[in-house]
Parts: C-alpha cells; structure tokens; sequence
C-alpha cells in the first residue's frame, strides 16, 4: 500500500466517529417516516396499527378550519424566517465593526459577552425576559415610578408585534455566536491587500467597503444559501417557552405547531406527516439554493 492511500485511510479513520453520528442522529430517525401512513396509537407496536396510506396528508388540509390553521402558521414562519433572511447581514456587520476595535482586552470582552448567551437555554431566556418585561418586571416598575404610564404595558402577554420580539431574542442570543464565522473569515484576508490599500490613501471605512467586506461576502452568500434551505425550520423551543394565550396564534411556527399536535392532541401520525412535508421541502430548497450558487458564485455549497 502506498503512501498516499494509507493517508487517504487515516483521514477517513477521522471523520469516521463523525459520519456514524449522523448516520445515527439524522439518518436512521428517518425510519419514523412509516408512522405518518399508520393510525398510529401508543403503546401498541406498528405492527398491529391501522395503514392508512395518504389519509394523514389529505386530513390536514379536508376542511376550511385545518386549512386556515395550517395557512396561519405557514404565515408565521414565513414572517419569523423572513425576518432572519432580511436582517441576516447583521452578524456580518458585527463581526467587522467588532475586528475594527483595536483595545484587544475591550475586542475580547465584547466578543465573550455577545457570544455567551449562545450557551443559555431558552427557559433561562425567558426567565430573564419575565423579570425585566412582566407586568411587575423591572421595565413597568421603573416606568410606573417615574410617571411615565399608569397602568402596565403587556411586553410578554401580547401579540403585538410578537414575530418582531421573537427575532429580537434570537438575535440577542446567536448574534455574537454567528459573527465567529465571519471572524474567522476575516483574519484569512490577505494584510498585504489592507497595507496596499492604506499606501493608496485609503482611510478605516473605505478600507472597510472594498476589502474587508468583498473578502467574507463568499462566506456571507454561502450561509444565507444554507439558511433559505432550512426557511421553513424555526425551531420551537424559543417558541414553546414564549407562547402564552395571547399570542398563541401568531408565535405557533411549523416546528411548534408539529409538536403541539403531537403531544398535545395525540396527532402522532398527523405531525409525522407534516414533519415529512417539511422535510422534503427543505430538501428541495436546499437543491434550489444549491443551483443558485453555482449560477451566482460559479460553485455549489454541496
């Protein structure tokens, strides 16, 4: 065995635990498929539950009242998404003006602080969120105090806008977290462009808009590629802690609503089916941005 095979076989060995995770966690769930053609009722095994076929897929949309539920949370995961997509330079953005501070005890503070709320779960979040923004939370208390309103305003019991709140918190929390990949990306432009640059007069903010920002937008096209692929997938635990009755109609995205029905309802088989469609269309959109990016960027992202 030559060299170059024995180091083809090493690197595989590498990526080898890798590969069997998410063979494990992504691919082999998969098999949860065959419960969306079953009327599937626990405990009893599949074996002995009814096969239904498409019935599952037919039932969500039989009726006007499905249909307008279904249409509402379509809607709010369009608007949740979309609002990700549009403000999705803003990590970007951060991560230039953050390589930009020159004090490096200042950059690293700035940097752990924005990055570290990545590692708080959502029920600490929204611990936090009802401490400052209940009705007898700091902000109405403070308020209340100096005069400015007389009664309470309802922060988190409203459904005013709540898509607007919900990217807010997101943002809050990933900002700092995505801004490294831009970091990274930042510190592999060539000095030699930014020095050539400053020779031919070139001040901070022109430096800025013609090399620092043309170096990470194949990054930045990259990710916005990959994150239109997953459009239709929210999460739902921001969601889950932060629905209430009042706004239960407009914060119920996909993922959210797939979980209610099934733990809620007993929708076992309704959810998976909604879970599958959901699937497939996100692999369809990630094989859309895939030739998106070949015919803008000359190459695919996979």
């Amino acid at each position: 065995m030559n060299r170059k095979k024995l180091r083809g076989y090493r690197e595989f060995l590498y990526v080898l635990p890798f590969i069997i995770l998410v063979l494990v966690f992504a691919y082999y769930p998969l098999y949860g498929w065959v419960y969306a053609f079953y009327d599937y009722k626990p405990p009893a095994p599949l074996s002995k539950d009814l096969f239904v076929g498409f019935k599952w897929f037919h039932y969500m949309i039989d009726n006007d009242i499905k249909r307008k539920q279904l249409l509402q949370v379509l809607v709010n995961t369009f608007a949740i998404s979309g609002l990700s997509m549009l403000f999705s330079w803003f990590p970007m953005m951060f991560a230039v003006f953050l390589n930009e501070i020159k004090c490096k005890p200042y950059k690293k503070f700035v940097q752990t602080v924005t990055t570290l709320p990545n590692f708080i779960s959502w029920v600490l979040v929204y611990s936090i969120a009802f401490c400052i923004f209940n009705s007898t939370g700091v902000v109405n208390s403070l308020l209340t105090q100096w005069g400015v309103i007389s009664k309470p305003i309802m922060f988190l019991q409203s459904s005013k806008h709540i898509w607007f709140k919900m990217w807010l918190w997101l943002t809050w929390k990933n900002a700092g977290w995505a801004a490294i990949m831009y970091i990274a990306a930042i510190t592999g432009i060539d000095e030699e462009l930014i020095d050539a640059a400053k020779v031919d007069g070139a001040n901070r903010w022109k430096t800025i808009w013609h090399i620092t920002i043309p170096s990470i937008l194949p990054t930045y096209l990259v990710l916005l590629f990959l994150n239109m692929a997953n459009f239709l997938s929210n999460g739902m635990e921001q969601f889950f802690v932060f629905q209430n009755s009042f706004n239960k109609d407009y914060i119920q995205v996909l993922d959210l609503y797939v979980y209610n029905l099934a733990m809620g309802n007993g929708g076992y088989s309704l959810s998976t089916a909604i879970g599958v469609l959901k699937s497939l269309i996100s692999i369809v959109l990630l094989c859309t941005m895939n030739a998106i990016s070949k015919l803008t960027r000359g190459e695919g992202f996979i």
